[in-house]
């Protein structure tokens, strides 16, 4: 097969792989090495500078010797297989960043023969970037669940950031849908990640930069595929604060699941939407939990599993909170402002700095960015509220979900609505 069509079947087989993170990694470009990284945003996103940054984002081989039901590249489909030797993935590589096409790679791949020989391959392409063509830009490596510990090890030394999927949220849906997959040679290399990362920032203040070993300094992430299987919201969230604390990773990502089996055990694609909306709603809670100080129990619980399509995360949990509110601007904390709809991480910082030099009105909020088409319900400015608002739970919500509906998809009648379900604000 030519390179170029290797390309093309490795590149689309890589599409379903969430890739869409910042690097989390500062490095400056050396003499006599080629690129350097920022840790201001990669593969489709933007940085903050306003920067579009690209990743050329590929399998090393769609050849597999698992048969996950819900992969693509699982080994009973009929589909195009392609694998590239790592000499032509390294200056394939270097080409698209000399030609200004990337500024990085995303590598994954499928599982070829088995996970030391997939690894195996993946070092000897990275070693080429690395060590032959002196590439210093971000390079992100799937690890194989399975392989051996010290094969991960060397993958980490090359790479900036190494995640593991977890795939699905829970052992008995991956037991079920990937029989050769197993809980636990998932997590073991994500503890490997955590340590070797934490091992690597002791050394980092010890020695200097240039003597000190990097294993993964961007850190690491993992994706989940949802609703491919039965579990709930309050299920998925649980799963991901439990991540998020035990093994320290950056980010998770959440993956609608995309009919590519006809297999019984996942849903008939006929007529089958991605519940992208659910995906949606499940990132606004992962912000949450990672930079607004929520916790899963929060905003999820038994008499309420599920998120609602209607309205967001945070919205939905102060209306059920109202004895919480109005929250007073000038003498707030940071933790009390990070509660209301329509004030972010950045409106709170401001409205802490500002309010030391004069009493903010609604005026100065507005100048400072805060929402308060959103904000006005749940604030006062030196006690009193916006003149003529009257705050009635109903009215709120109904004001609330009108303003949500433009950003909406379309809605899913098959996701369960706290509106609809008894499970009320």
């Amino acid at each position: 097969m030519e390179l170029m069509d290797k390309l093309e079947v490795l590149t689309d087989a890589a599409k379903y792989d969430a890739a869409c993170t910042s690097s989390g990694l500062d490095r400056k470009a050396r003499q006599g090495r080629m690129g350097s990284t920022m840790a201001a945003g990669c593969c489709h996103t933007f940085s903050a500078d306003g920067r579009c940054v690209t990743l050329l984002k590929v399998l090393l081989t769609n050849c597999c010797v698992y048969d996950c039901q819900y992969c693509v590249n699982r080994r009973s489909n009929d589909t195009r297989r392609a694998a590239f030797t790592p000499e032509e993935l390294a200056e394939l590589t270097i080409q698209f960043y000399r030609r200004n096409y990337i500024e990085g790679l995303f590598l994954s791949s499928a599982v070829i023969r088995n996970p030391d020989y997939t690894t195996e391959l993946m070092i000897r392409a990275l070693s080429l970037l690395r060590e032959k063509y002196g590439f210093g830009g971000y390079i992100h490596a799937k690890a194989i669940p399975g392989a051996d510990p010290q094969l991960t090890w060397r993958l980490g030394l090359l790479a900036d950031r190494l995640s593991v999927n977890i795939e699905l949220p829970s052992a008995k849906s991956l037991s079920l849908l990937a029989p050769d997959k197993k809980k636990d040679a998932i997590l073991k290399p994500m503890a490997l990640i955590r340590d070797g990362s934490a091992e690597s920032r002791r050394e980092l203040r010890k020695l200097p930069a240039r003597q000190a070993l990097r294993f993964a300094p961007a850190g690491q992430s993992t994706q989940m595929i949802i609703g491919a299987t039965p579990e709930d919201d309050r299920h998925i969230l649980n799963l991901t604060q439990n991540l998020y604390q035990k093994y320290r990773l950056k980010r998770v990502f959440y993956s609608a699941y995309m009919p590519v089996s006809n297999s019984s055990l996942l849903p008939a694609p006929e007529g089958f939407q991605p519940p992208l909306l659910r995906e949606h709603r499940l990132y606004q809670a992962d912000w949450l939990l990672r930079f607004y100080h929520f916790d899963a129990s929060e905003l999820l619980d038994e008499s309420n599993p599920n998120f609602d399509p209607k309205l967001d995360p945070k919205c939905c949990w102060a209306l059920r909170h109202m004895e919480f509110f109005p929250v007073e601007v000038n003498s707030a904390d940071y933790e009390a402002l990070l509660r209301v709809p329509g004030i972010g991480v950045t409106s709170a910082r401001r409205i802490l700095t500002a309010r030391r030099a004069c009493r903010l009105d609604y005026e100065g909020l507005k100048k400072l960015g805060v929402v308060l088409k959103r904000a006005q319900y749940f604030i006062t400015c030196s006690g009193r509220m916006t003149d003529g608002l009257r705050v009635r739970p109903d009215g709120v919500l109904r004001h609330l979900v009108e303003l949500e509906r433009p950003n909406l998809l379309p809605y899913q009648p098959e996701q369960l609505s706290l509106f609809e379900t008894g499970g009320g604000l």
